[in-house]
């Protein structure tokens, strides 16, 4: 099991990278006005972009589903470092194209204890540049490996954001940025606690 586990990881690694340089989001830059949003979770509560800024710095991640180990890992590291985030006035939020229903899983495997957004029609990921288009070869592959988009995603289909992080300041700034095609990569809760 852990061999399959290995190459369906090792081939998706290949094709999610190809597939997201043919695309070619950009991301957000330092300097940067971050886009604003209000959305509502899971739960129904709204969650305003401009109202937590208010409280402080976000650090805003964009994470691609509950399939995703290394999506999980990190929002995982991030909700064991919340206390040091706080202590540091910042707040989390993570944004997904998964439905709703599949959040809950996200929640369920990482613990997240913070908002966790399902980016109903890709809004906020297309503002914050982060949106691409899975390829229909790539589609299938995935799909035989268990990850069906229309079911994950429902109605946002096969897109993915690059993961990507990014730190916006009080003042409405992106302050810091992690975009890395290669979604193995994640910034290190380190590395956020020393931006912020």
């Amino acid at each position: 099991m852990k061999k399959i586990s290995l190459l369906f990881t090792l081939m998706l690694s290949v094709h999610a990278i190809f597939a997201q340089d043919t695309m070619k989001p950009t991301g957000l830059q330092v300097g940067d006005k971050a886009p604003l949003f209000s959305v509502k979770d899971y739960t129904g509560k709204e969650i305003k972009l401009k109202k937590e800024l208010k409280k402080g710095p976000v650090i805003l991640v964009f994470y691609r589903g509950e399939w995703c180990p290394y999506c999980n890992k990190e929002l995982s590291f991030l909700n064991d470092s919340l206390e040091y985030i706080k202590a540091k006035g910042a707040s989390v939020i993570a944004i997904s194209p998964e439905t709703n229903s599949s959040i809950l899983k996200t929640i369920g495997k990482t613990k997240a204890s913070f908002p966790v957004i399902s980016d109903i029609g890709l809004a906020i990921m297309k503002n914050y540049k982060v949106n691409f288009k899975v390829e229909d070869e790539i589609v299938k592959k995935y799909k035989g490996f268990g990850v069906d988009f229309n079911m994950t995603n429902g109605e946002n289909g096969a897109n993915l954001p690059v993961p990507a992080t990014y730190i916006i300041g009080k003042n409405g700034l992106v302050k810091y940025v992690y975009f890395n095609p290669d979604y193995r990569k994640r910034s290190s809760v380190k590395d956020l606690l020393d931006n912020l």
